[in-house]
């Protein structure tokens, strides 16, 4: 089996779900999707939020910005009448869910963690309904029962053993296509909703790999994979076939954006190699990171400068 993950451009716009499903549908193995929320909305969620929480109703107007995205993109892509209105309604349920928070942390003019960690949660909720109804086949199954996080010095961390025992609990027996919302989790003790962070979602999709000891792990995003330089700094710039493990995190912590480096080592443990692909180039064949590349011929060294 293996696990996909694919980022907010990957599914945040028609063109982009549809190459989803495509790549999803072509699959001939059980196979794990973790989705991000829709492109921009975890920013807008943010805003809103903020916005909310100094008691300036513009909030409003960036709350309707959101409904109306999701609104439009089921609308072009579910053709059935029956189906796009019962995925407007069961979406549409949410965000009243989201716009009471909203209008809650209005009027009380207060913003808490806990609070934004739950209205953070919606944009993934949401999108990963919408690929589960687009992906013939496929069952949604919610992180925040299985990824188990614990408060540290203020912060989120994955309780690694629970969530593992969880995963394997999870997805026994394995589920022809399961589809996942990325990003979030719970609280092991309280059950409270909580994050993992910008790049989650790439955590969130490592853990399950490594967990169900997957024989892939692919992240699609908008990009051929991990390039020489920035293609709009550098034109000559090409995408690197593979790296290993070190390589990639060596890049990661001096800049590159294609991969969240926490995402590397659950899977390094494991073995289990990494395919970075673009969503929208699917000649491209990505980067690939992995224990041992010194039987590539191509291969040069790699150093972050």
């Amino acid at each position: 089996m293996k696990v996909i993950k694919f980022g907010g451009t990957s599914v945040g716009s028609t063109k982009g779900l549809k190459q989803v499903r495509q790549i999803v549908e072509s699959i001939n193995e059980p196979v794990i999707v973790v989705v991000s929320a829709f492109s921009g909305i975890t920013d807008k969620l943010i805003k809103t939020s903020n916005l909310a929480s100094i008691g300036d109703k513009a909030y409003q107007e960036v709350y309707e910005e959101m409904v109306i995205t999701h609104k439009n993109i089921i609308e072009e892509l579910f053709e059935d009448t029956k189906s796009r209105e019962l995925l407007i309604d069961n979406v549409s349920q949410l965000l009243n869910e989201l716009n009471d928070i909203f209008q809650g942390i209005f009027l009380i003019k207060d913003l808490s963690p806990k609070t934004l960690d739950t209205v953070l949660s919606y944009g993934e909720r949401i999108s990963s309904k919408v690929v589960t109804q687009l992906i013939e086949g496929a069952q949604r199954f919610d992180s925040r029962s299985f990824i188990k996080t614990e408060k540290k010095h203020a912060k989120n961390f994955i309780d690694k053993d629970l969530t593992t025992r969880l995963i394997r609990d999870t997805f026994n027996p394995l589920p022809k296509i399961g589809v996942v919302p990325g990003f979030i989790s719970s609280d092991k003790q309280t059950g409270d909703v909580t994050n993992l962070g910008r790049g989650g979602s790439d955590y969130t999709a490592a853990m399950i790999a490594a967990a169900l000891d997957a024989n892939c792990l692919e992240i699609w995003t908008d990009v051929d994979g991990f390039m020489t330089a920035d293609p709009h700094v550098i034109n000559s710039a090409y995408t690197i076939e593979e790296l290993s493990y070190v390589e990639a995190t060596e890049l990661c912590n001096f800049g590159a954006k294609v991969i969240y480096p926490p995402t590397i080592y659950p899977v390094f443990h494991k073995n289990i190699p990494i395919r970075v692909r673009n969503t929208f180039n699917l000649e491209s064949k990505g980067t690939v990171i992995k224990q041992d590349i010194t039987g590539s011929k191509s291969h040069k060294a790699i150093k972050g400068i």
